[in-house]
């Protein structure tokens, strides 16, 4: 597979391979700041061309799950610090991932148990996992007007902290049925002002989250995932092949480091995407419904194709910190150990062997 050990370039990284690790939600940061063993859990994949970071929220109401990570406070700044450093000391490059979970959080997860925030009071219909048990996520309180320029100047302010704390750059959350992808679905998205009905209106809060943040920081440190068609969340689009490349036409202009695409069995809108998109383009593959997993033939494949310039792949470097070696010795592969993929300890965490130490 030697397209995949092809150098690239996304905005100011050039990276030594195609290979880019996925956002993976692993809850392993206590109060929300992470340690130790997260620096040395990404250290240990820093052979990505890319790294990107589990989803990171930007505020305290942006947090959807119990020890997810933030960097909103200073104390979150210099412990992502630590991982940077440990990253950059293996010659890596990583981008922290900036999400805010909007109707997907819940009141215990914040200090004042204030109701999450989204578009539109429309409950997602989910359960937030506990200690304590499972909990129902609550009917969620509109955003203002005022909530969403403060939401927006959150992103800003979180994405200057990862410039503080080493990062690369950012890649901002718009797939998964989280609070920007809430703003761009209609049935998430009831709203009647000039953040809702039209195409147009909904990928408004997308846009101008997504250029304030470039503007704080430089477009070429700026990245946006997203998930067409996807239904994680209680997301239900009935307008997909339309509403994203009306995004990306918006996007373009910007000049983004990258476009991350989350394929969901959609192989002729990732075809129209690459024709819209000017610029990099990073794909996780999923071109059937059978393939619930983006392998490194799938990768190979859609390089192969033209589809993209980057393959971020998950499961896969989860259990495979050396995934570059093994890929080039066409295996054996560690399987993941789902048990252990959210909390814990170290135990499916940093102990998945390499190649080396077998």
């Amino acid at each position: 597979m030697p397209e995949i050990f092809e150098p690239s370039r996304l905005g100011k990284l050039d990276l030594p391979n195609r290979l880019v690790m996925a956002p993976m939600t692993r809850s392993r940061a206590s109060g929300g700041v992470v340690g130790e063993l997260t620096a040395e859990y990404y250290a240990q994949r820093a052979g990505a061309g890319l790294i990107i970071t589990e989803g990171t929220q930007p505020s305290v109401l942006g947090q959807g799950d119990i020890d997810t990570p933030g960097l909103h406070s200073p104390e979150q700044v210099e412990a992502w610090r630590g991982v940077t450093d440990a990253v950059h000391d293996r010659g890596g490059r990583i981008f922290v991932q900036l999400m805010h979970a909007g109707r997907v959080g819940h009141p215990c997860l914040y200090p004042d148990g204030a109701l999450p925030l989204a578009p539109s009071a429309i409950p997602s219909g989910g359960q937030l996992f506990t200690p304590d048990g499972m909990l129902d996520r609550p009917t969620p309180r509109a955003m203002t007007l005022a909530d969403i320029d403060r939401t927006v100047e959150d992103f800003v302010s979180a994405a200057r902290n990862a410039m503080e704390a080493g990062f690369d750059g950012v890649e901002l959350h718009g797939a998964s049925g989280y609070l920007v992808h809430q703003f761009l679905s209609g049935n998430t998205n009831a709203r009647t002002d000039a953040y809702g009905g039209s195409i147009g209106n909904r990928i408004r809060f997308a846009v101008e989250t997504v250029q304030a943040v470039s503007d704080a920081i430089g477009p070429d440190r700026t990245g946006i995932r997203i998930s067409p068609g996807i239904t994680y969340n209680g997301i239900a689009e009935t307008d997909t092949a339309e509403l994203y490349p009306a995004l990306a036409r918006a996007l373009a202009p910007f000049g983004l480091a990258y476009l991350h695409l989350v394929e969901t069995n959609n192989r002729d809108l990732t075809e129209v995407l690459r024709a819209e998109w000017p610029g990099a383009l990073v794909l996780n593959p999923h071109p059937t419904a059978e393939q619930r997993t983006a392998d490194a033939e799938s990768a190979a494949a859609a390089l192969r194709a033209g589809l993209c310039d980057a393959v971020s792949l998950a499961t896969l470097w989860l259990a495979n910190p050396d995934l570059p070696a093994r890929i080039r010795a066409g295996g054996p592969f560690n399987q993941a150990d789902p048990d252990t993929f959210y909390g814990g300890d170290h135990r499916g965490y940093t102990d998945y062997p390499t190649l080396e130490s077998r």
